[in-house]
């Protein structure tokens, strides 16, 4: 479904230029949940961006479900390939209404049938439709996170591509939203690629993974790899190190593997 060969993306120029993704090649098959994972700034929200026609300033190769992309994408493509932000704070409209924000890409898309598609994209993620007339404001975080799944699914995409979907939320709500994903993905045979920080979500969310280390890959694993604490790599081995809490003594003896 996805493939990716030798992505490079940087931003600036000179001496102020940052190599963001080096060389970063994965392929991804229908109905799989691939997983990025790394620290904060290893280039993992940056392969999203690109993937999505977000980021139009990369090189290499890009091909979804068989067709070679291009940095700037046709209105169809959206229809193909959706994205959920980390924030449910801020990738809502705060002055609109959950109605408004699940009409406008079907009024963009003009799929018509605007309100049996938002109730029923409400429905899916777990809102009734007493939810279509409030703001934002007036959602708990998970609401809000549901509506951001809700407005990708309203035109039923085959992959999302989810940026640290949970990460803003509390420990609790975040097993409502992995739940909620994992049963959409079965459901309606999506193909995930997750970014995630959290190497537990991961695991639990994904078939196989990339690690990502300045911006390229040094370990691809399996998730029963990662479960079995067998990966190979030293970065990826600190990683797992520091996913068990804070311990300054171990800490003192991670090397920054540039």
């Amino acid at each position: 479904m996805i493939a990716i060969e030798d992505l490079d993306i940087s931003f600036g120029s000179g001496r102020n230029a940052v190599h963001a993704v080096r060389g970063f090649s994965a392929h991804v098959a229908a109905n799989e949940s691939f997983g990025l994972v790394g620290e904060s700034g290893s280039g993992k929200s940056t392969v999203l961006r690109a993937l999505c026609g977000l980021n139009a300033n990369w090189t290499g190769r890009i091909v979804i479900s068989g067709q070679n992309q291009t940095p700037r994408r046709e209105r169809s493509f959206y229809k193909l390939v959706q994205m959920v932000f980390q924030d449910p704070y801020g990738s809502l409209h705060p002055r609109r209404t959950v109605n408004n924000i699940l009409a406008e890409p079907v009024a963009i898309h003009r799929l018509g049938d605007a309100d049996r598609r938002i109730d029923q994209a409400l429905s899916d993620v777990g809102l009734n439709r007493q939810f279509r007339f409030r703001y934002p404001h007036q959602l708990s975080g998970g609401q809000r996170q549901r509506v951001a799944i809700a407005r990708a699914l309203i035109l039923e995409p085959k992959i999302l591509l989810l940026d640290e979907p949970t990460s803003a939320l509390d420990v609790s709500v975040q097993a409502e939203v992995l739940n909620l994903l994992r049963r959409l993905r079965k459901q309606r045979n999506l193909t995930y690629i997750l970014v995630s920080h959290d190497l537990a979500v991961v695991s639990n969310m994904c078939d196989r993974l990339a690690v990502m280390n300045h911006g390229s890959i040094v370990e691809k694993l399996t998730a029963g790899q990662l479960k079995s604490a067998s990966p190979t790599h030293p970065y990826t081995q600190q990683l797992l190190v520091a996913s068990k809490g804070y311990d300054r003594t171990a800490i003192d003896k991670f090397v920054d593997y540039a």
